[in-house]
């Protein structure tokens, strides 16, 4: 039997029967081969280096002589190769004369297994480092844990949505960095929405949060290190910021354009494409209104309940014609969840043109045909709990989108409306947190 034409290499180019590959002798085919072969590293590798692939070049290196670090980071800090932030930083100690003394771990755990609002306990690696948690009886780390340190390292994958705690935990990381004296080092990762996208509501003081705890849009633009000069800046921290650049990366590039591996950032975001379904339904979730695809196999990316016509849905989503979006009707079981084991009927949301896409625009779509298709439910929803409400408001960062869900009757365009001066005014404050190397 011939060999599968995904297996052969090397050693079957140099034998006499080697351009047996598929229908039958081909020697075209052999020399197509050997070109595949000898060029396919170039085509694999990475388009984009991460910060800590910087961090150990000339440029950076001295940063970390002599340091006793402490690394804020999980399982998504990987570089271009594979390899994790943490085995980096073990793997080079010695060569560059620094200690890992302390480990730090988010909401969802070192290793991402914790679902939303687990509790993260304390623990020590394989190696006798403490892991202090960031997500337990504390969110900020106390002077207890930054004791004997002089150096903070922060490493974690962020989604590029206000909302996402990630970046609120490097906030609160900073904050008591400056206090401490403690510098901190920001090591660059990509937007995986790509730096151009802003869309959405800004935070309001009043409404400021674990959930957002800096007034940009809901998807901001801007990669983690600039978000952090900007809150360095802006709120006048006085923490001792560096930023390690990524090298490669663009602002047009989403996440699947770096050709970089994606890690789950959390249980419900297995996919880099899941970040732009994140900012889509996750609002919408917030009301327990329908099932968004929490506890079924498609988190985020579809929008479903019982008691939903879902080809009367899609026609009329469709009929709008926003842009980079189609809505396919679509039937689905939860596992878990809202929903649970009820057939829903809804839209599976595609995604047709990232570029030009709105993820929390067509959100306001998506709510706005609810109310006018399902009054009854939505005003149902509206009248939940007043915790549930608050925390509405939290996410939103403003009440001003839960007062006009309640009171206006045509809600897409108010919502699309809502702080359109501020976020114009935010773009023009961003230009000086842009890393030009990005542009």
């Amino acid at each position: 039997m011939a060999k599968d034409l995904w297996v052969i290499g090397w050693e079957d180019l140099r034998t006499s029967n080697a351009s047996v590959y598929y229908r039958g002798e081909d020697r075209l085919c052999k020399f197509y081969w050997i070109i595949f072969l000898v060029l396919s590293p170039f085509f694999c590798e990475s388009a984009v280096e991460v910060g800590v692939e910087q961090l150990f070049s000339p440029a950076y290196q001295s940063i970390l002589n002599g340091k006793k670090i402490g690394l804020i980071t999980n399982h998504t800090a990987i570089d271009s190769q594979g390899y994790s932030t943490i085995d980096l930083l073990k793997k080079n100690a010695k060569i560059y004369h620094y200690q890992l003394k302390a480990l730090f771990a988010p909401e969802h755990g070192l290793m991402g297994l914790q679902y939303a609002d687990e509790t993260v306990k304390d623990m020590q690696d394989v190696d006798g480092i403490p892991i202090y948690s960031l997500h337990g009886e504390t969110r900020r780390p106390t002077a207890a844990m930054l004791k004997g340190l002089n150096l903070l390292i922060y490493d974690i994958q962020d989604l590029g949505s206000r909302s996402y705690t990630y970046s609120t935990t490097l906030f609160y990381v900073m904050e008591e960095a400056a206090k401490a004296r403690i510098p901190v080092l920001v090591l660059d990762r990509p937007n995986p929405l790509s730096g151009l996208i802003v869309d959405g509501p800004l935070l309001e003081e009043k409404w400021r949060s674990f959930v957002g705890y800096v007034n940009v849009p809901y998807c901001h633009g801007l990669t983690i290190g600039e978000l952090a000069h900007y809150f360095n800046s802006e709120y006048r921290v006085g923490c001792q910021l560096t930023v390690i650049p990524m090298k490669g990366w663009k602002r047009h590039m989403t996440f699947a354009d770096t050709r970089l591996t994606w890690i789950p950032t959390s249980p419900h975001v297995p996919e880099a494409q899941t970040a732009f379904y994140y900012p889509t339904t996750g609002l919408l979730g917030e009301l327990q209104l329908v099932n968004i695809g929490i506890g079924y196999t498609l988190p985020f990316k579809v929008m479903g309940a019982p008691w939903i016509d879902a080809e009367q849905l899609a026609q009329q989503l469709n009929g709008q014609q926003f842009p980079g979006v189609y809505f396919h009707p679509f039937h689905y079981r939860p596992f878990f969840g809202r929903f649970a084991g009820q057939t829903c009927h809804g839209v599976l949301i595609v995604i047709t043109d990232a570029h030009v896409y709105l993820p929390v625009t067509t959100q306001y779509l998506l709510i706005g045909m609810l109310k006018s298709l399902y009054p009854d439910a939505f005003q149902k929803a509206l009248n939940a709990s007043n915790q549930r409400q608050q925390m509405f408001n939290k996410v939103n960062g403003t009440a001003e989108v839960y007062r006009i869900l309640k009171e206006e009757k045509y809600i897409t365009w108010k919502l699309r409306a809502l702080h359109q001066k501020e976020r114009t005014e935010y773009l023009i404050k961003r230009q000086t947190y842009l890393n030009p190397a990005y542009s």
